[in-house]
């Protein structure tokens, strides 16, 4: 038997629920952090920093950005795990946070296939073997063919990056050898093979295009599996005769697992339209990139297809990091 006193409390709770809807609606009511396992003023805090700006304006909240970096990006990585998990605490993820890093490490204080729920993607970018203008090599062939016979020396910016990963992966395709020596960064590794400290450099477009477009390096081969727009005279990997060889860098959004899905699909819709501003395109654009606009599952499967592929060629490398 409904009672009175039962109609005037189902009155009430239905006078609250759309008290409840417009408060999920104005959701976040308090700022954002951002978390990033790297440096500032690479590309990664550079991307971060301007959609969150955008981000910030649609949800009427800041985005605000906080580098933790260290090796793996493991402490934000760790810090976000740990955060509640109510989409006020977000992650920048790439290719090393949750693909590489699970091959890596033996022992990481953290599953990023259990602890972390996609978001979506952000762009991906391309890497390219670069030599010296003055290099004796002009092709992607003419340099394997002398790899293999006698040693030559590639730099990379960091052991681990994309970038080790990418001339890793094209040197097993192709079948040589040549000895990878690691610089704390970029830069470093830019001025050592225009130099001649080293024979050639595992290079992401930031760098390459500057030194191509000022005649003091030339680009051999593109890891990606299209020309890139910023170089578009650059052969893929497959058109120099090394099939299966694509090798990007890339980067995304990731939220501690269990953030509600309303959520994490108000983040993923404001990422997207961020993804779209002008500025944005224009530093795809000039990092030789393109946009990843996804869906939090599709970035999902995306991530899922890349650690099938990769975790498996790092152990088979014998790459390790502790």
């Amino acid at each position: 038997m409904i009672t009175r006193r039962d109609l005037a409390a189902g009155a009430a709770a239905a006078a609250l629920l759309p008290g409840m809807a417009r408060a999920q609606d104005r959701w976040p009511t308090a700022p954002i952090r951002w978390l990033i396992g790297y440096a500032a003023g690479g590309a990664s805090d550079i991307f971060a920093r301007m959609i969150a700006a955008h981000m910030g304006q649609a949800f009427g909240q800041p985005v605000v950005v906080e580098n933790r970096p260290s090796a793996g990006a493991i402490v934000a990585t760790e810090a976000v795990v740990r955060s509640p998990a109510d989409g006020q605490t977000i992650l920048h993820v790439d290719n090393g946070v949750v693909v590489y890093n699970p091959a890596f490490y033996s022992r990481l204080p953290f599953d990023p296939d259990r602890d972390l729920a996609p978001v979506g993607g952000i762009g991906r970018f391309s890497f390219f073997l670069l030599v010296r203008a003055d290099s004796p090599f002009r092709t992607a062939q003419e340099l394997i063919a002398a790899a293999r016979t006698r040693q030559l020396n590639c730099g990379i910016p960091v052991v681990g990056a994309p970038h080790h990963m990418a001339v890793a992966l094209f040197m097993r395709r192709a079948g040589f050898e040549m000895q990878t020596i690691a610089y704390r960064g970029s830069p470093p590794m830019v001025q050592a093979l225009l130099s001649g400290e080293v024979d050639c450099a595992a290079v992401d477009a930031n760098a390459t295009v500057p030194n191509v477009q000022a005649g003091r390096a030339r680009a051999l081969v593109c890891w990606s599996a299209e020309r890139a727009r910023a170089l578009p005279d650059v052969p893929t990997a497959a058109e120099v005769g090394v099939p299966n060889c694509v090798a990007d860098g890339w980067m995304g959004v990731c939220v501690p697992t269990g953030t509600p899905a309303a959520r994490i699909a108000r983040l993923n819709e404001v990422l997207n339209a961020a993804l779209q501003a002008e500025d944005v395109q224009r530093q795809m654009t000039l990092s030789g990139g393109a946009t990843l606009n996804m869906t939090p599952a599709q970035f999902g499967d995306f991530i899922r297809a890349e650690s099938a592929l990769w975790r498996p060629l790092i152990r088979e490398m014998g790459i390790r990091m502790d």
